[in-house]
């Protein structure tokens, strides 16, 4: 395989200084407008951000960068977003889409969509990191295609992008007449920011911009066609209840959302926290999923509660929502997510696997 030629930085940024700023005169990298800058295997990328007012002033100068990146040596892909900021906290992205950043505000429902040939769309989510939310959303992808549906991953986790490791694919997506391919794995179409920024790299991306790239995401993706329609996509959200959630809600029409977390009452709490966010947002929650719910002994199979019991059962039946699955701490499981082959394909009849087809089974049913 050939390997890119590698893209200076400072290569990049001086390039970028041959752009002027219309308001300052300055180069746009010296002007502070060169935001979020990726640099990977031929690919080139930032955000652009400016004053909103400012948003139509700046298209003529979003389209030179983007032109003159292009035509860098070693650069195969370039593009750059428009990403304006009002004072008000409303943030517009490239010409007219809005979104509102008020935590009180709710979406309307004429603004939210699927995206096309998209039937179906399912949010997981937990209020804490670190419970296996992603663990869960790779394996319910997995478990679904297995049942012979069209499945989509997208991966909306910008800051710890997990679905490149766990699906076991790291190729840049191309674009065809313009819209992102999804990436195949394992029978389904994943997409993840985690395909175009280096391994390891840090996304050191403000709220809005952040929400910006999760937009193209859903957006400009080719997930089905008239022919071939996705079922299902399922949208891995990053922890928390923060803006990315907010434009997933305002902007993508999610059918519901599964919450996940593990029996301890600290992890409980944060997932109540998500649970409330979505009921203002008139998102419905499906279910509940308690991993690392206990340990199988070695000697028995008895469970060993390690992280207490039944406390997902309850906040299931307090949200009038069932457990959709129980996942049993587990090293196959474990092993599977780091090499790229999640459990549901590489041992489908074990307990961890089987678990997740029953919780696929009852989202389809």
């Amino acid at each position: 395989m050939t390997t890119a030629p590698t893209i200076d930085r400072n290569a990049v940024l001086a390039a970028l200084d041959t752009v002027a700023d219309p308001r300052s005169g300055k180069g746009i990298a010296a002007a502070g407008l060169v935001q979020g800058l990726v640099l990977r295997d031929g690919t080139v990328g930032f955000m652009l951000e400016v004053p909103a007012a400012d948003a139509p002033r700046y298209a003529p100068v979003r389209e030179a960068a983007e032109k003159l990146l292009a035509g860098l040596p070693g650069v195969s892909r370039a593009q750059v977003v428009l990403t304006a900021e009002a004072p008000s906290g409303t943030t517009r992205v490239r010409k007219s889409a809005t979104l509102s950043m008020d935590p009180k505000a709710e979406p309307k429902a004429s603004e939210a969509a699927r995206p096309e040939h998209v039937r179906r769309v399912i949010a997981v989510a937990s209020g804490k990191g670190g419970v296996g939310k992603s663990t869960v959303a790779v394996n319910l992808a997995c478990a679904l295609a297995g049942m012979g549906l069209s499945v989509g991953l997208l991966d909306a986790d910008v800051y710890g992008p997990s679905a490149p490791t766990m699906m076991g694919v790291d190729q840049e997506p191309s674009y065809v007449n313009g819209k992102l391919e999804p990436l195949m794995a394992h029978g389904v179409k994943v997409m993840s920011i985690g395909f175009m920024v280096a391994s390891g790299s840090p996304m050191i991306w403000r709220g809005p911009m952040a929400s910006s790239a999760v937009r193209q995401m859903v957006q400009d993706v080719r997930w089905g066609t008239d022919a071939a329609p996705l079922d299902i996509l399922i949208v891995d959200l990053p922890p928390g209840t923060g803006d990315i959630h907010l434009t997933l809600v305002q902007k993508l029409a999610v059918d519901g959302v599964v919450l996940v977390s593990t029996p301890q009452e600290i992890a409980l709490i944060d997932a109540r926290r998500a649970a409330a966010m979505f009921a203002k947002t008139a998102t419905p929650v499906l279910g509940v999923i308690e991993n690392m719910a206990f340990f199988p002994d070695p000697t028995t199979g008895a469970p060993i509660h390690i992280f207490g019991e039944g406390g997902a059962t309850a906040e299931a039946a307090r949200l009038g929502v069932p457990v959709l699955a129980e996942i049993p701490i587990d090293i196959a499981l474990r092993k599977a997510g780091d090499d790229g082959r999640p459990v549901t394909v590489s041992e489908n009849d074990s307990a961890a696997a089987r678990a997740f087809q029953a919780a696929a089974r009852q989202l389809i049913d």
